[in-house]
């Protein structure tokens, strides 16, 4: 299974702040839309991400003020992204390799979408439930 197929159904609408948005401001958003990242755009640029993990570690357990602090000084820069033409595979080996939960999709340098792991494992899940049934009617046909 590709990434364009986990899109196809899950969709491609993204959740984004600017960098000067404040970390409340992307916290509000990642709860009024039940999501555990918000990608940073700069018009059509993709600046960064900001994730649950980041709100733990740069502003919970250093005692920062959330409604103080702008995205842009907690975001995390330097994105590994895949296309929509990536396997499961690879979304699989990346996000294990490098301990991260979300990619971001981007084809011809423009932003189509964001997977999770949850995305992936679920793909993952249900490519493998279809390889089991074609054994089993293979094996019931023998």
């Amino acid at each position: 299974m590709k990434v364009r197929d986990i899109l196809h159904r899950k969709g491609t609408e993204l959740f984004t702040v600017t960098p000067d948005a404040s970390v409340l401001d992307a916290l509000k958003l990642m709860s009024e839309k039940n999501i555990g990242g918000v990608l940073i755009m700069d018009g059509q640029f993709l600046k960064g991400i900001f994730t649950e993990r980041d709100y733990a570690r740069k502003i919970v357990l250093k005692g920062k003020n959330s409604a103080d602090i702008k995205i842009s000084e907690v975001m995390v820069t330097g994105l590994i992204t895949v296309s929509s033409e990536s396997t499961t595979s690879e979304c699989m080996k990346l996000m294990t390799d490098r301990t991260i939960r979300h990619l971001p999709v981007v084809d011809e340098g423009k932003l189509v979408g964001l997977i999770s792991i949850g995305d992936v494992v679920k793909a993952v899940i249900e490519e493998q439930q279809q390889v089991i049934q074609h054994l089993e009617q293979y094996i019931a046909g023998a």
